[in-house]
């Protein structure tokens, strides 16, 4: 992988957590930081899932099945990580 192609993972990465972060309903208590890093790590997980299905993505334009399977798997960690994070303790009084 060369530099240019790290540097465009991580750009896709951030839109597809900032996208992820809004196909969940609702609000998440969660640094914008975090939902950036569940993005590229959807990203790089979507990308050798959308290879091991099949999807085709070494095209010359926008992988389209790509990028939707990279921002479901965005959207399902920050549904997880907003659910664990959103939890409090219930204070005895």
């Amino acid at each position: 992988m060369t530099v240019i192609g790290i540097i465009s993972a991580l750009l896709v990465g951030l839109i597809v957590g900032a996208l992820g972060r809004l196909v969940v309903p609702g609000r998440q208590n969660m640094p914008i930081w975090l939902h950036l890093l569940v993005g590229v790590g959807a990203a790089l997980l979507g990308t050798v899932l959308a290879r091991a299905m099949g999807i085709a993505t070494e095209t010359a334009g926008i992988d389209w099945t790509e990028l939707l399977v990279q921002v479901v798997l965005a959207a399902i960690a920050v549904a997880l990580l907003a659910g664990v994070g959103g939890r409090r303790s219930i204070t005895h009084r």
